[in-house]
């Protein structure tokens, strides 16, 4: 009995110990931080851009004027001589407003297999007003390579509202421009061999090589050796070694780390936008911002005559003139080495906005105090 109680008292703690997740059990991230799959891209996998040039028939009196758009009156000529019609002897007479010359544009994604369906975007290319309710004829897509990758054709959906009267008009969004939704049909495939390749290279989308030296180490972790390396700020080589290429990838995808990123400041002065990074720190700094404010008021009277008398109705000006010159602002004292948060609150408690707040941030950089990048655009 005595032995049943010391061995229920021993094994105790491990009947009550939380069960760890497959992923600590072996090495892997904690649940903290972004997927490796959210910061970082497999090298060699990506779009291929495609583009062609074709006709959309079908438009209310929207499309190209044929006598000044000669490219769409040649390509419609041509178009219809290959279908088996001859306008050569009547091209003169060519008047019609229901066709438009566009240019089609796609991404090819990596892994497209012949058949497949693809989105394209299709832009006039004349002087069309509205591609609304028109028809894409069959277009070639091509590559950089000039092959032809896939084949377009479809009605257009442009999402836009025109309208027009006889002494205005009203636009909603871009009726020249629109989409077709599975619009293109597969012709070509890219090769990639994935499942050959003795190593796959990670490519970080913001490079930053503490993030690159993070990463390896979770992947060597998970692979209870030395699989990966960080090669630069951007690239990381993991070497496959007769593993699965798939299967070994799939779990570096669902890898957590903690990226790490310089201190930036990024101001947008056209908007006034300003963000500002998480590790942004200034030195002890004095700051005091003012501005003389003038206000001009015209309220003006109407002075009337007495009942009776021959006086006249009169208009009386009366101007009202004060001066604001932001007396009761004061000089705030931020302290070195203070965060985000406390560096907001510090400039709110100023009073002062997104614009003149953009002047403070590029004082306190030229004063040496800002200790982050000040990226203005």
């Amino acid at each position: 009995m005595r032995s049943s109680r010391l061995l229920l008292a021993l094994l105790a703690p491990l009947l009550l110990a939380p069960v760890q997740p497959a992923e600590a059990q072996r090495g892997g991230a904690s649940t903290n931080g972004v997927r490796i799959k959210d910061i970082a891209d497999i090298e060699g996998v990506r779009d291929n851009q495609l583009v062609g040039y074709g006709l959309v028939v079908g438009l209310n009196g929207t499309g190209d004027r044929l006598r000044s758009a000669i490219f769409t009156r040649q390509s419609l000529i041509g178009m219809l001589e290959r279908l088996g019609v001859n306008t050569r002897d009547q091209e003169r007479q060519l008047d019609t407003r229901n066709v438009a010359a566009v240019m089609v544009t796609a991404n090819l994604p990596a892994f497209m297999r012949t058949g497949s369906r693809m989105d394209i975007a299709v832009s006039a290319l004349g002087d069309a007003t509205n591609l609304t309710g028109g028809t894409l004829v069959v277009t070639p897509l091509l590559g950089a390579d000039g092959e032809v990758y896939a084949v377009a054709q479809g009605a257009l959906a442009t999402g836009a509202i025109a309208a027009r009267g006889a002494a205005s008009s009203v636009t909603r969004g871009v009726p020249t421009s629109g989409k077709i939704a599975n619009g293109a049909i597969v012709e070509r495939e890219v090769p990639f061999t994935f499942g050959s390749r003795n190593q796959v290279r990670l490519s970080l989308r913001n490079p930053d090589l503490t993030t690159a030296r993070r990463i390896a180490a979770a992947i060597n972790r998970l692979t209870s050796n030395q699989t990966a390396s960080a090669t630069d700020p951007r690239t990381v080589v993991v070497a496959l070694a007769g593993r699965d290429p798939v299967g070994l990838v799939s779990e570096i995808e669902q890898l957590r780390i903690e990226p790490d990123q310089v201190a930036r400041v990024v101001v947008e002065e056209a908007s006034g936008t300003i963000v500002v990074g998480a590790n942004v720190r200034i030195s002890t700094v004095a700051i005091a911002q003012g501005n003389l404010v003038i206000r001009v008021t015209e309220t003006p009277q109407v002075s009337q005559p007495a009942p009776l008398s021959n006086g006249q109705t009169a208009i009386v000006p009366r101007t009202d003139v004060s001066i604001d010159d932001q007396s009761e602002r004061r000089m705030a004292v931020l302290q070195g080495g203070v965060s985000l948060d406390e560096l907001v609150r510090g400039l709110n408690s100023l009073g002062i906005g997104p614009r003149d707040m953009i002047s403070i941030l590029q004082t306190i950089k030229a004063a040496g105090a800002l200790q982050a990048e000040l990226e203005m655009r």
